[in-house]
């Protein structure tokens, strides 16, 4: 699985599900224009960190220390998050989807980066942290969370996000911005033989899971510039996408591709979601008139019988003299300022009163077998 990227990016094929040991920049310029779905960045935090910490009991706290984290300026640092936001910016679709991870150390500088660059920022994720490491020394508060930010190419862009599936895991309620999930510890952490951890910020799969789920499709290419010991690309397999992985520290490639070579590849309905409404095809109510699946002088009904309109023949409602949409008319009779009138109107059946909405189902299940 680990390549090396000098010889493997001479073409114009994407090196699918396959982890390159080499410069993030230089790998992800060799691949096409606009031809992944979605990047994921986890990029040296700059920690900055001065002098040995140790716990109450004096034994030493291992922080990251690692060379890859150590910039001599700031300017350095967001020269280098320049030019990785430069070359991600260049591989994404057009509707494709950003996210970077980081913390107070880093996290507003790459966001400074990222618009300038002309990114659209979608959100910014709060994950709260419910085993965070204390701040041994009373200083300060306890660093508690981590940022995440979503972002697209343009404001225009239309990214995938998958709303409902997200709700759905959060039992029917719709998913916030702030995430509460532990971090990496136990089973999932990855060592070393002598028992030290194989990296320093391993991320849970938790969290990349809500990353990948929310934001991209079965069969989307997931690129990650700074893959570690892998976790985006465990979780890319797991839930059916394709992913490419640039690591610059060969340690890392050699846990990475251990672990996601135990990993089965998700496949068909397991790695379905529930779908959005907003990604479902547009169906004008004038197409059930036209479908006959209503008729014209059909009466329709609020869910409690409260307000009735009659249908007219080119898809508009009739009551007490107003005429207009289904969603103007039900606005309008409830003295609201909108109103969905998928929902709101009801015809009669045997089975009783029914949601207009039943009907335009019908026709988007025809839609979907004929596509």
């Amino acid at each position: 699985m680990a390549r090396n990227m000098t010889n493997d990016l001479q073409d114009t094929t994407l090196p699918l599900n396959t982890i390159i040991h080499g410069d993030c920049v230089e790998g992800m310029n060799a691949l096409p224009a606009e031809s992944v779905d979605l990047v994921f960045a986890d990029p040296p935090y700059n920690l900055q960190l001065g002098g040995t910490l140790s716990r109450p009991d004096n034994s030493v706290v291992n922080g990251v220390t690692e060379d890859w984290d150590q910039f001599d300026t700031m300017d350095a640092y967001d020269l280098m998050t320049h030019d990785w936001l430069k070359a991600a910016r260049r591989i994404l679709k057009p509707n494709g989807s950003l996210w970077v991870i980081g913390s107070y150390h880093n996290i507003f500088r790459v966001g400074c980066v990222l618009q300038d660059q002309q990114f659209w920022i979608q959100n910014d994720i709060i994950w709260r942290k419910t085993n965070p490491m204390p701040n041994f020394r009373g200083t300060r508060f306890t660093n508690a969370h981590e940022t995440l930010i979503w972002a697209t190419k343009s404001e225009d862009a239309r990214p995938t996000f998958n709303y409902d599936a997200m709700k759905m895991m959060n039992d029917g309620v719709q998913m916030r911005s702030d995430w509460t999930l532990p971090i990496c510890t136990g089973r999932e952490r990855l060592k070393k033989s002598s028992g030290d951890k194989a990296h320093p910020t391993q991320k849970p799969e938790s969290l990349l899971h809500r990353v990948i789920l929310s934001t991209s499709n079965p069969g989307d290419v997931i690129v990650d510039p700074f893959f570690g010991t892998g976790t985006s690309g465990a979780v890319a397999k797991k839930l059916g996408r394709d992913f490419i992985g640039f690591e610059m520290e060969t340690d890392y490639i050699a846990h990475a591709k251990r672990r996601i070579d135990k990993i089965d590849t998700g496949r068909g309905m397991a790695v379905n979601v529930t779908k959005s409404k907003r990604s479902e095809p547009r169906v004008p109510f004038g197409t059930l008139i036209e479908r006959g699946l209503i008729n014209p002088g059909t009466m329709l009904y609020s869910a409690k019988g409260h307000h009735m309109a009659q249908v007219c023949a080119d898809g508009s409602l009739i009551t007490d003299g107003f005429q207009g949409s289904i969603h103007k008319v039900g606005a309008h009779v409830t003295d609201a300022p909108s109103c969905n009138g998928w929902t709101f109107w009801h015809f009669h059946t045997p089975q009783g009163p029914t949601q207009i909405d039943a009907l335009r189902s019908i026709i988007r299940q025809e839609m979907a077998v004929v596509g």
